[in-house]
């Protein structure tokens, strides 16, 4: 059974957990904008995939980017479903199943699943996370903050699902609303009241936390990426701005901001009056502030400035940017309620995020990090803080993914080569695009004078990369971090870069 087949395996528990058999009225809520063709149903479950569907299922024909839901009603209906719910449905179908006609089939499930679920986000104090990068190392440092003796936090996002008495793997960095609220319900089942979450612009823009009710939601920065998708800068910007404003549906009671990013700053000024604002950054004008930082190889020291007083702050975690992700950690524990104070002395214990510049070390001479980082100012950010702590060269392995924001590869090119000394560019998750093309564009940001391979075989590229280090060098393998496959013609094959690394050093160590 592959990692996928599991987490669905792990998602119908979740679902049997908490089966009941809700009437049809009871799930629309007797919304006159629901067009029914039928009085009543019994729904047992709120289904997305057709595969999913067991008997008494309410299908929802959602409009996806590669296919459209309603050409798999049959299927639906052949494995039980009772209900379908979409825009284009004909009423006059199918007789015997009940049909709900929606204007907008995404929000419908938002508002259904929400309904279904018993509001499940009333009952616990839910903090959003959202912006381009930094969110699984926020969110998981602020888990690992807020949690305290015998009382759990929950999780949602890329890297793992915390239950509160369950732990999942993650398959999507925001689920479908038909999965998030189950997943909020079994949170307070397993004891949790607080909960943390990373908040993506696709969940945004499609909808799948519409109506959320959010104690704090945090943005963090917003730098190129997913242009593939929001198509600009401004369309990107406007779904983080979502879930601030109201749009979404529901304020928060606070919003913690980056004042330093220049979105952020944007986003201060755009804030309706009720909602309260705390803003975090190295300038002068933020709430929470860092100040005097030192950079070192074993981790970072800095002087907070907040509310609650002046404090030093001692953390393993390395770089700059990751000053910037504690100062919003912090700001989150304030607007929780909880003393910073008494929060420090659990920072140092905090070892990190899987696939988040996580070392591979087999006792080799030189240093190995696999980092997440797959955006241009994420690499940037990585290839800097790995520079101010290595003594040697600093050589990357790293790629663009396909059918993804091609303006990106060019821009990606241009940071590999102006931040690291040696750079091998490879195969990151193709997908349906061929690896010739993929480096055509990434050829576009090569710089003159640049030290740059291009490699079709990921392993191999890594291999090089070994090869070329030198006592007190470093390697930076980037763009998958905690991934454990790639990507290619629709097949996840199994690979995970910190297992290739620590294989390779392992057997370079015996031809030595």
């Amino acid at each position: 059974m592959n990692t996928k087949q599991q987490n669905l395996e792990s998602l119908k528990d979740i679902h049997q957990r908490f089966s009941e058999t809700v009437s049809l009225n009871r799930l629309t809520g007797n919304d006159p904008r629901a067009e029914v063709n039928v009085a009543s149903a019994e729904v047992t479950s709120l289904v997305t995939d057709s595969r999913r569907v067991t008997p008494g299922s309410a299908f929802f024909a959602i409009r996806g980017l590669r296919a459209n839901g309603e050409e798999f009603i049959g299927e639906a209906i052949q494995r039980g479903a009772q209900v379908l719910v979409g825009e284009d449905l004909n009423l006059n179908a199918h007789p015997g199943v009940a049909k709900v006609q929606v204007a907008d089939s995404r929000k419908a499930l938002a508002e259904m699943a929400r309904r279904y679920h018993g509001y499940p986000d009333k009952s616990i104090k839910l903090v959003g996370i959202t912006g381009t990068n930094g969110k699984t190392t926020v969110s998981t440092l602020t888990r690992h903050l807020l949690e305290e003796s015998g009382r759990p936090v929950g999780l949602i996002g890329t890297v793992k699902y915390h239950l509160g008495d369950r732990e999942l793997p993650s398959f999507r960095t925001t689920p479908e609303a038909s999965d998030l609220y189950p997943m909020l319900r079994s949170m307070l089942a397993g004891g949790c009241s607080e909960a943390v979450m990373e908040v993506s612009s696709h969940g945004i823009h499609q909808s799948r936390v519409a109506g959320m009710e959010m104690e704090v939601v945090t943005f963090l920065n917003l730098t190129r990426d997913h242009l593939d998708y929001h198509s600009n800068m401004e369309s990107y910007f406007r779904e983080k701005r979502k879930i601030f404003n109201g749009e979404n549906g529901k304020l928060p009671k606070v919003a913690i901001i980056n004042g330093d990013c220049p979105y952020g700053k944007r986003l201060l000024e755009e804030l309706p009056p009720q909602v309260r604002v705390l803003s975090f950054g190295l300038e002068e004008n933020n709430l929470f502030r860092a100040k005097n930082i030192n950079l070192e190889s074993t981790g970072t020291e800095f002087l907070l400035e907040s509310p609650e007083g002046s404090m030093v702050i001692k953390s393993p975690l390395l770089g700059r940017y990751n000053v910037m992700n504690l100062l919003a950690a912090l700001s989150i524990l304030h607007a929780m309620g909880r003393s910073i104070p008494d929060s420090i002395r659990k920072i140092g214990a905090f070892e990190g995020v899987d696939g988040r510049m996580e070392t591979v070390d087999d006792g080799q001479s030189y240093n190995v990090v696999v980092d997440y980082a797959h955006t241009p100012d994420a690499l940037r950010n990585a290839l800097g803080m790995l520079r101010e702590c290595t003594e040697g060269k600093l050589h990357l392995v790293f790629g663009c993914g396909g059918d993804r924001d091609k303006g990106k590869r060019l821009e990606m090119t241009r940071v590999a080569c102006a931040g690291a000394d040696r750079v091998w560019a490879t195969a990151d998750n193709p997908r349906t695009e061929s690896l010739e093309g993929i480096f055509k564009d990434m050829r576009k940001g090569q710089t003159r004078g640049a030290k740059i391979s291009f490699i079709d075989d990921r392993r191999r590229a890594i291999s090089l990369a070994l090869d070329h280090a030198k006592p007190g060098d470093c390697v930076l393998i980037a763009g998958k971090g905690h991934e454990c496959f790639q990507e290619v013609q629709y097949t996840a094959i199994p690979f995970d870069d910190r297992k290739v690394a620590k294989e390779l050093i392992q057997v370079k160590s015996l031809t030595c």
